[in-house]
């Protein structure tokens, strides 16, 4: 009997063990189960662009390798233009994130008082005018009278060409005519048809105009260079309320720099299998290739700059040195009136660059190298 009631106590322990280990499974698995029907949290990211081609791997490849989504968020990319137009939707409240030229992001808060953040640099300043290699414009004194074609009225090469003339001692306003001709087909019609004399566009798009059969000679101020451009922003409301959401979005645009960087060639057809409408027609596959190559090694080349710029060791970093370089440039040329210290709108989250790089290179290194699309 006390033999019985001896081995009655282990079994009763093992019974309670038994319901308590079921209970804590089965918490576990509501737990696991709530978490996996955890809706994501919408953000949308306004571009200065119409089209989003290859030209644009940190923006989209986060979307098409699912990187955002792993880290809870449904992310909506939204071509809306030039780069005022981005700025105008995310103070609108329209976007949570713009992607702009860094003299609309000096100007927005300078200017307007907007408080506008520099989340990312991705890119220096890499626009050029152009003009027909075997034509009679030889130097940029020769653009005098000429009509430029540009993107938009808005586009934020603008300032950087008025610039450059002056330096030529060109008045922008009045020896110069501009007209909008967009993206794409038209701008390369209205060149080779002389309606326009040049093109003033970004790296990447002058590489779709050579693509299409241009062959073009490049004229540039010889210091854009060591400038940064192209800058992910949000507003510093954004960073107060949520800055959780910014460092993800921001490290998946790393992750997606570095998937870029170690093979172009996979990131050029992830980009296609994820927006297929990009992809260049009238075109066998082989040239298709070709010209997007042409055009994302255009922006990988201007993005690996602005790495090299900015210390050559944090993807994305954005440095108060550099962004003061381009805003004492836009007093010099008269674009802005007045300046403020650069680090005003710095992202203020502390270590930010270092958390967004946080994530495993070798890892995104190997699986571009692998290529998830063959």
């Amino acid at each position: 009997m006390n033999f019985i009631r001896g081995f009655q106590r282990p079994l009763a322990f093992a019974a309670v063990a038994l319901v308590l280990v079921l209970a804590a499974a089965q918490g576990f698995l509501m737990t696991e189960s709530h978490a996996q029907a955890k809706p994501l949290k919408k953000v949308k990211i306004a571009v200065g662009t119409t089209v989003l081609n290859v030209g644009y791997p940190w923006l989209t490849l986060p979307l098409a390798l699912d990187y955002w989504k792993a880290d809870g968020y449904d992310v909506e990319v939204l071509p809306v233009g030039a780069s005022l137009q981005a700025l105008q939707q995310m103070v609108a409240g329209n976007a949570d994130f713009a992607q702009l030229n860094s003299s609309v992001v000096i100007q927005a808060n300078v200017v307007n008082g907007i408080p506008a953040r520099v989340v990312m640099n991705n890119g220096v300043i890499d626009w050029s005018l152009t003009v027909l290699q075997d034509g009679p414009i030889k130097d940029v004194r020769d653009l005098k009278g000429k009509t430029i074609g540009v993107f938009s009225l808005a586009t934020g090469g603008i300032a950087f060409m008025k610039s450059y003339l002056r330096q030529n001692g060109m008045d922008p306003d009045k020896d110069v005519n501009l007209v909008a001709v967009g993206l794409g087909a038209p701008p390369v019609e209205a060149l080779r048809t002389n309606k326009v004399q040049a093109l003033l566009f970004w790296a990447s798009a002058q590489a779709t105009f050579e693509n299409a059969g241009l062959k073009l000679r490049h004229l540039r101020a010889a210091d854009w260079g060591k400038f940064p451009d192209f800058t992910f922003s949000t507003l510093q409301k954004t960073i107060d309320s949520d800055p959780a959401m910014v460092e993800a979005i921001a490290r998946g645009a790393a992750r997606a720099t570095i998937f870029a960087w170690a093979n172009p060639d996979c990131a050029r057809r992830v980009h296609w299998s994820r927006y297929p409408n990009t992809k260049p027609s009238g075109v066998d596959e082989a040239t298709a290739a070709r010209f997007d190559m042409n055009n994302q090694k255009a922006q990988l080349d201007s993005m690996t700059d602005a790495f090299q710029m900015n210390g050559g060791k944090l993807v994305g970093l954005a440095t108060v040195d550099a962004y003061t370089r381009i805003q004492n440039f836009m007093l010099e040329a008269k674009l802005i009136e007045k300046t403020m210290p650069a680090s005003t709108y710095m992202i203020n989250i502390p270590g930010f660059f270092e958390k967004i790089n946080q994530f495993d290179a070798a890892a995104v290194r190997a699986s571009a190298n692998a290529c998830p699309v063959k």
